[in-house]
């Protein structure tokens, strides 16, 4: 008999999430197309800073033509031109629901036939009693909203959530509502973490970049430093057998093992899934600290990533890159059709560039000759520790 101990599986860093997503509302107290009023206002005005989406459901089987799923396919695509339908025959799942919404920084839904994590409650007389059924479901309220006519809380409501600092505002008051949605969002921001890239073994150099002193220290240890003013954290990404090298900064070692920069980045998502990775390569000797400020000034939380390349005609570099948390499912499904360039996954998903605005600070150092090179071309540039 398979024993069915609960330590048999490793432990896993499990990201912050909901039912469907790290940001999630339920909106609920009113009727069905006052909430998906409600979800729509909130979607215009957060839209153009974060990536949304809204879940209900159906009060009508055939509000939608069944298609091909009505005669058994499990799945169906329709180009709507200006958008994309996906009918799915087969039941969803939490799991199922997170996938969907993965790349959704917001996510709304109808609390009349879905939980979430968080709740906005509409005070609506009409339908109280609905929500006197639902008031096991206001686990975590944070707004509370008040329709036309409507001067506060029904007296049960305010004695349910008695001791809890929640705003009260009115239905007309979408300024209001959303200052309160977007500042949840922002204390729920995925914290900026540093990974240079160590771990390569540098074959055409004859010897190990990050080991090279082009600015007085050993260029991983520079590279550190540059992201240390602008990160919460700055780790190291090295093999397992070259941990022990490496003292001046944390390591992540790769866990996703021969997959050079890809297995590397996605160990740092293994190691902390809801920070965002600021990931800097450790051959590139003229990136400076304007260029990483260039590059955290860029940043776009509605993006799965932020990366700067030469010009627009160029590919985005992957390995000068902010990964938003929702890249870590992208990495997961390219990986799994056999995908483990990490520029080809900036370029087939929804990301940020930015031109560099000095190219050179992309220049990297794959050789000798290239070393030599960069050396003649900016005498004196590395004769010190310039940060």
């Amino acid at each position: 008999m398979i024993s069915a101990d609960k330590h048999r599986h490793p432990e896993l860093a499990k990201p912050l999430m909901g039912k469907f997503g790290r940001n999630e509302w339920a909106i609920l107290g009113t009727n069905c197309s006052s909430i998906r009023d409600l979800a729509g206002e909130l979607v215009r005005v957060l839209s153009p800073s974060y990536a949304c989406a809204y879940a209900d459901t159906s009060h009508h089987a055939g509000e939608f033509p069944e298609g091909m799923t009505g005669y058994g396919a499990q799945c169906e695509y329709t180009d709507l031109l200006h958008s994309r339908q996906l009918v799915f025959r087969s039941a969803f799942g939490i799991f199922q629901q997170r996938s969907v919404f993965s790349q959704a920084d917001v996510v709304f839904v109808n609390g009349n036939h879905h939980e979430a994590a968080r709740q906005i409650i509409v005070v609506d007389p009409v339908k109280e009693a609905s929500l006197l059924k639902r008031s096991v479901q206001l686990t975590n309220p944070e707004l509370i909203i008040l329709t036309e006519g409507v001067d506060a809380p029904f007296p049960w409501l305010s004695k349910l959530l008695s001791g809890k600092q929640i705003s009260v505002l009115q239905q007309n008051d979408i300024s209001g509502i959303e200052a309160v949605v977007r500042s949840s969002i922002e204390r729920n921001s995925p914290r900026l973490k540093g990974l240079v890239l160590a771990g390569g073994r540098s074959s055409r150099m004859g010897a190990d970049k990050g080991a090279i002193s082009w600015h007085g220290v050993p260029q991983r240890e520079y590279a550190a430093g540059l992201l240390s003013e602008f990160c919460e954290e700055v780790y190291l990404s090295c093999r397992p057998d070259q941990a022990s090298d490496m003292a001046t900064y944390p390591v992540i070692t790769d866990t996703f093992t021969d997959l050079g920069p890809y297995g590397a980045i996605l160990s740092a998502f293994r190691h902390d899934p809801d920070a965002a990775w600021l990931v800097m390569a450790c051959d590139l000797p003229l990136f400076n600290r304007e260029a990483v400020s260039e590059l955290v000034g860029a940043r776009s939380v509605k993006s799965a990533a932020t990366a700067l390349r030469l010009d627009s005609a160029s590919f985005p570099e992957p390995l000068v890159a902010i990964w938003e948390p929702k890249s870590y499912p992208v990495l997961l499904s390219f990986l799994a059709q056999g995908v483990s360039c990490p520029r080809k996954v900036l370029i087939n998903t929804d990301v940020l560039l930015k031109n560099a605005s000095r190219p050179e600070t992309l220049s990297n150092i794959n050789n000798r000759e290239d070393a030599e090179e960069i050396r003649a071309r900016y005498p004196g540039l590395f004769s010190s520790d310039k940060r």
